[in-house]
């Protein structure tokens, strides 16, 4: 039997990155591949990227209690992780990868419990994220403000995680998440 990893973080704090390399380490890991409601973009392919389906059965598959967590991103716009699917890997002996907000987390945590690690990605501060927002040149002053503003409600949820790891050096905060997330699959 497989275990969940659950990874968080605000934007801007290297999730990708870290998961990046967690991925590329020799830990046997497994992307949960997400459900949404919206079409394919360019290459994608179903059950590759994303499960596509569409809104009347993603809210269909809500009803019936299918996803162990989902958000409505704008109106008619899900995604969702699907029990079945992560039970399908978990069983299959996969260790599996869960890149979801604060609120997916606990639900997931909640549904696998000792099985499942939870694990916060901090920024060193909210205004080196900030820096880092802006240093990317990306998004525009409002839609950083945005961002700011998710992350402080994200960053008051870090201590119903596990484990947390500070992004305040990117090579020591990937050995940090390595060493914990490989200890963690060592466990019996």
């Amino acid at each position: 039997m497989g275990k969940v990893i659950i990874i968080c973080a605000p934007s801007g704090t290297g999730k990708s990155t870290i998961i990046r390399h967690l991925m590329e380490q020799g830990l046997d890991l497994h992307f949960s591949v997400s459900a949404t409601s919206r079409p394919p973009r360019g290459t994608e392919r179903h059950g590759v990227e994303y499960f596509f389906i569409s809104p009347e059965e993603f809210r269909q598959r809500i009803e019936r209690g299918d996803f162990l967590e989902y958000c409505e991103v704008y109106e008619g716009r899900y995604y969702g992780t699907l029990r079945s699917e992560l039970d399908r890997q978990l069983a299959a002996g996969q260790n599996v990868v869960c890149d979801v907000d604060v609120i997916g987390a606990e639900n997931i945590k909640r549904a696998y419990g000792k099985q499942a690690l939870s694990l916060f990605i901090l920024p060193p501060s909210i205004s080196e994220l900030r820096r880092r927002l802006e240093a990317r040149g990306t998004d525009s002053p409002d839609v950083i403000n945005d961002r700011i503003a998710r992350a402080e409600f994200e960053l008051s949820y870090a201590d119903k995680f596990d484990t947390v790891v500070i992004n305040d050096n990117l090579a020591e905060a990937q050995a940090d998440a390595f060493r914990k997330v490989r200890d963690f699959l060592a466990q019996p």
